[in-house]
Parts: structure tokens; sequence; C-alpha cells
């Protein structure tokens, strides 16, 4: 079967964040015509549109773009990506640039789901996080949304310096009060090449303690169940019927298409990744080259690894013997040491074949993962 879901990355952002280590260009809004030609050039690889059950336009930020040029980038989707009766097409949004034109652009064009990166409510913790809008920017965001999509997310992002755990109580607070249909919440971290590593690394700024991070998440995941909300990955809660579908195609282990400047996609058993420049990437496209920085064919022994650790993020968490089943490769020997210490140390509880991350393994997730990559039984 070929894939049943496409991404389009949208490198442009009015700024780039002290913490984002995505694949951004801020300020360049002359290269928004040209990228246009280059994804269009892209696309046509493909050689013919794919019907595609979920859709998503991430970035950078996709309505940065003017209103025309929006219409512009959908159109091209459109022309594609044929989303499926009944299908999710979602566009992640930065709260300023939801305008009732930008919004009737969206409607126009069917999209349906709106990922809205309000990240705080709290003028403090935003200026530190060098966002450009406030808390009335977001709802005012969020009343528009609610005009043309059926889904409507929100992220939020915890533990930033200086940051109480009333603070944040607050903050999801605010939240609930906006009736969203997901949530994201996202502890802050400090990636490497960031404005905000360089800043901790001269003692400006200083991580959250470990311990408070903890009682910010686990305070998340009480408030949001206790309100209604469905934890079903580590970092995502969802309204009944609103899980992010695109997202679960990633953490399943499902192929996906994917275009643009840093895309990464999974087609055939082989993933491969564009160059992250999106000057390059462009450079490449025109001069009748492919834009691929990175290429590899996914070994069953890898597709086997993937399956659990992905997997294991969602909160009903794997099968090993359907894993098994899919990549020919059993999880249940590949990685029994893992899975041994994981038990060891009440990370996962495991069920005859079922295997779950526990309250206290979602607490934990990021340290036991490079076990699952490079050790064998």
């Amino acid at each position: 079967m070929p894939p049943r879901a496409a991404y389009i990355h949208v490198p442009f952002c009015r700024h780039r964040c002290g913490y984002c280590n995505f694949t951004v260009v801020a300020g360049r809004e002359d290269l928004i015509p040209a990228y246009l030609d280059g994804l269009a050039r892209e696309l046509s690889l493909l050689d013919a549109p794919r019907e595609v059950d979920t859709l998503f336009l991430g970035g950078g930020t996709p309505t940065h773009l003017a209103p025309h040029e929006l219409e512009s980038l959908l159109r091209l989707a459109h022309e594609w990506f044929q989303v499926a009766t009944g299908g999710e097409f979602s566009v992640e949004a930065n709260p300023r640039d939801i305008t009732i034109e930008r919004a009737a652009v969206l409607r126009d064009f069917g999209v349906n789901r709106l990922s809205l990166g309000a990240q705080s409510f709290h003028d403090r913790k935003l200026k530190l996080l060098e966002r450009d809008h406030d808390a009335a920017i977001i709802r005012k965001a969020v009343e528009i949304g609610r005009t043309f999509v059926r889904s409507l997310s929100l992220d939020l992002i915890f533990g930033t310096p200086g940051e109480t755990q009333a603070d944040w109580e607050r903050d999801l607070e605010e939240a609930i009060s906006l009736a969203p249909d997901h949530l994201s919440t996202y502890g802050l971290t400090f990636e490497r090449g960031t404005r905000f590593w360089s800043r901790r690394l001269h003692g400006e700024l200083a991580s959250a303690p470990e311990e408070i991070e903890r009682a910010m998440y686990l305070a998340a995941i009480d408030r949001l169940t206790g309100a209604g909300f469905e934890h079903y990955e580590v970092s995502n809660f969802a309204k009944p019927l609103h899980r992010s579908r695109h997202n679960e195609t990633y953490w399943r282990g499902g192929e996906y298409y994917a275009v643009g400047p840093g895309a990464s996609r999974f087609v055939g058993g082989r993933r491969e990744t564009n160059h992250r420049s999106t000057s390059t990437w462009l450079a490449r496209l025109r001069a009748g080259k492919s834009p691929v920085a990175e290429s590899e064919e996914i070994s069953r022994e890898e597709a086997t690894r993937e399956r659990v650790v992905f997997g294991l993020r969602m909160r009903e968490g794997v099968d090993l013997a359907e894993i098994a089943l899919a990549t020919g490769v059993d999880p249940r020997q590949l990685l029994a040491k893992a899975l041994a210490r994981c038990a060891s140390i009440g990370a996962i509880e495991q069920r005859g074949d079922h295997v779950a991350l526990t309250r206290e393994g979602l607490l934990i997730s990021d340290s036991l993962w490079p076990s699952f990559w490079c050790e064998n039984t």
C-alpha cells in the first residue's frame, strides 16, 4: 500500500525563537516565491497526485505567508495531495497570524484542523520564549479558528526558567477555558545550536529543576484527564475523536510522503531527508537535481526497533507479536534486555505480548530509548 499521509514543510517565520531548532528561515519573505516554485518542482517528482487520509502543513509557520501566498501554497498542496473524504487536513499556525482573511483562505481549501503555537498565556513567559503574541491574541485566534475547523489544538510549554508550579497550573486552566479539542504539552528543551543553548552555557538561563518539571508534567496529566481529555501519547491529550491522526501515522510506524527543505519522508521502506538549507534545497531543484541530503533503506531490525520505541510513546502501548508479524523480526528476542531492564525499574508493564509505559515510565521515557536503539540480545 502506498503512504496515506503527507507532510509539507514551510520554513518561514517572522523571527526564530530562542529555543527553536527546526528548519527555519526568518525575515526572508523575499524567498517565498522561489520556495513556492521549488515546492512545485519537488511535488512534480511524484509524477501523479496521491490520495491521502492526512495532510499536515508545518514549519516554520505556514500562516506567516501573506494570504495570496498562502492560497498558492494550499493550491499546490490540494493539487498533489488529495485528502480523502473524512480525512484530516492540518495547518500549524502562529496565533498572531490568524486573521479573518487568512482564515477564509484556509477554509476555502478544506483545512479542518488548526494547531496553534500558544505556548503560554502569561506575558513574562511569552517574552522569555520570544513569542510575539499575548493571551488576548490567542483567544482571538481560537475564536476565528472555531469558525472553520472541526478540530483545534493548542501547544503549551512548561519548565521555563523561573516558572512556578502555580504559573503552569494557571496556563493549564487558561487553556482548558478555551475548550480546545486537543492539547500538546512540552517541557522546554535546550537544543544544541539554539540561542537558548548558548545562553545557558553563559549562565544567562537555567534549566528547571528535574523535580519541578516532573511535578508540572504530572499536573498536566491529572488536570487534563480530569477535564475530559484522553492522554493518548506522552505529550498529547485529546477530546474523543480528536487525536492527531497524522502524528499517529509516525508513532505507529506508517509510511508518509514529505516535501520541503529539511523534510523527511518514509516511502517503500526507505527514509529520505531533504537538505535543511532552504537555499541549497532551492538550488538543487532549480538545477534538476534531487533535493535529498540523506537516504537509507530501513532494515527489518531497525523497523522493529522504531515500531517499539515510537509505539511505546502511545499510552495504549504496543503488541510485540503484531510487530514481529509486520516486520519479520521478533522484538521479544531483539529487545529482550531493554524490555527486561525497563520492567525491572517499573517503567513498563507487560501483559502477555502487550507492553505499555507506566506512569513512572512516562516521566523517564526519554532516558529509556537509547538502549532500544543499540542493544541486542
